[in-house]
């Protein structure tokens, strides 16, 4: 099993949502309102008068082989979308009881 985490624009959070109910990823644990800048070229987004735009996040825990198809369809999104921005990162975890 995967736990992802995903970072995105608030103007991509209903369609990762769209994204991971397609692809039969239902359980998650979201914050529709993060602050945060990007490490490498993304500017900040701090929800202030000067940099108004939010991100959202979700994590997931989700089996192997729907993780890789999860995040592909992620990777593709940002893709289409490099005025936005889209990040996800992902470790293994164990089960759960």
């Amino acid at each position: 099993m995967k736990a992802i985490f995903i970072s995105c624009n608030q103007a991509l959070y209903v369609e990762v949502q769209q994204t991971m109910a397609k692809l039969g990823v239902h359980g998650y644990t979201a914050w529709e309102e993060l602050m945060g800048a990007g490490a490498v070229d993304g500017e900040p987004h701090l929800g202030t008068t000067t940099w108004p735009i939010l991100n959202s996040a979700i994590l997931s825990i989700v089996e192997d082989d729907k993780a890789d198809t999860l995040l592909a369809a992620l990777k593709q999104l940002d893709q289409e979308n490099p005025q936005l921005g889209l990040r996800a990162f992902w470790w293994s975890v164990g089960g759960t009881f």
